[in-house]
């Protein structure tokens, strides 16, 4: 078991949710951009129809604008859902430090070493 205090698990579940975030961030700006490229693509392809290039090119720069919105849609989910993971760890960790917070608080300021505390100990207290 690895052996980490709450103070460093407080500090390392912060800055999960800080990255978490960000990632969901880079993603929807990724996002926005493939989004308008398929927008262009697919103007591109009236454009190059109108111009009588042949129907098997318009219609695979067709084909390509489409499958791009559809993986921007799908990274739209992704990004979602990212956020709602955020959420869900933010509660989580709001959770867990009302009911830990006061505990790892008094062990702080005591005075008393808890090193060598027998842990069995305080499971059975």
């Amino acid at each position: 078991m690895a052996r980490i205090t709450y103070r460093e698990l407080q500090k390392a579940v912060a800055a999960l949710a800080v990255k978490v975030i960000n990632d969901a961030d880079a993603i929807l700006a990724h996002t926005t951009q493939l989004a308008n490229q398929a927008a262009d693509t697919a103007r591109l392809a009236d454009g190059i129809a109108a111009l009588g290039v042949d129907p098997a090119t318009v219609a695979e720069t067709t084909q390509m604008a489409r499958l791009m919105d559809g993986i921007s849609d799908s990274n739209r989910a992704y990004a979602a859902a990212s956020v709602d993971t955020y959420a869900a760890a933010k509660a989580t960790h709001e959770q867990n430090k009302a009911s830990h917070g006061g505990i790892a608080e008094a062990v702080s300021r005591s005075s008393v070493d808890t090193s060598n505390l027998n842990r069995e100990w305080l499971r059975q207290e």
